[in-house]
């Protein structure tokens, strides 16, 4: 999750971009989210041994700064693309291996590559037609990346409300030097 300064600084150039049936993610609810581990509510999750096994590595994997660029429209979401995928995917592989070294039933639903979405559909976003989406933010002028520093993975308790994804902090581990 970026920092307040973070997520200020990636979301400030889309002010006045956001429309119904498309609201932006509060600043506050902006992430990148690992993995999803569908059908496992969090009474299934031995939490102990989960946190004890990322623990482990967590601590060989040096924080590192992902960059976010001009955002993309998707079917469900205008989400920013970062980079790089390295790291990223190296800890989606290593968080998805820990879920797994639990026992706990679920179906993996690991992210492809780092994003952070801006907002994502909601009810009247079947009115949004995207070519004008595309055109808004083509008119968008300069520069419109940012960083993160990603030094640190939350745990967390996710559903979405029809409008937002919404979480509960269960656990925070951090990364190499940050211990």
């Amino acid at each position: 999750m970026p920092t307040s300064e973070e997520a200020l600084a990636l979301a400030a150039p889309y002010t006045g971009f956001f429309r119904p049936g498309l609201p932006g993610v509060p600043l506050h609810r902006m992430h990148c989210t690992l993995l999803h581990t569908v059908g496992l509510p969090f009474e299934g999750i031995d939490l102990d041994a989960l946190l004890d096994d990322v623990e482990v590595w967590a601590r060989e994997v040096q924080p590192f700064t992902l960059t976010f660029d001009r955002p993309a429209i998707g079917n469900v979401a205008v989400e920013l693309s970062g980079w790089p995928g390295g790291p990223f995917t190296g800890i989606v592989e290593a968080v998805t291996q820990s879920m797994v070294r639990t026992g706990a039933e679920f179906t993996s639903a690991p992210s492809r590559y780092p994003h952070m979405s801006l907002a994502y559909t909601s009810e009247g976003s079947d009115s949004i037609e995207s070519g004008s989406l595309k055109a808004a933010l083509a008119a968008l002028d300069g520069p419109l990346s940012g960083t993160v520093l990603a030094d640190r993975l939350h745990l967390v308790e996710q559903w979405h409300d029809g409008t937002q994804i919404l979480w509960e902090p269960i656990a925070e581990v951090p990364l190499g030097a940050a211990a």
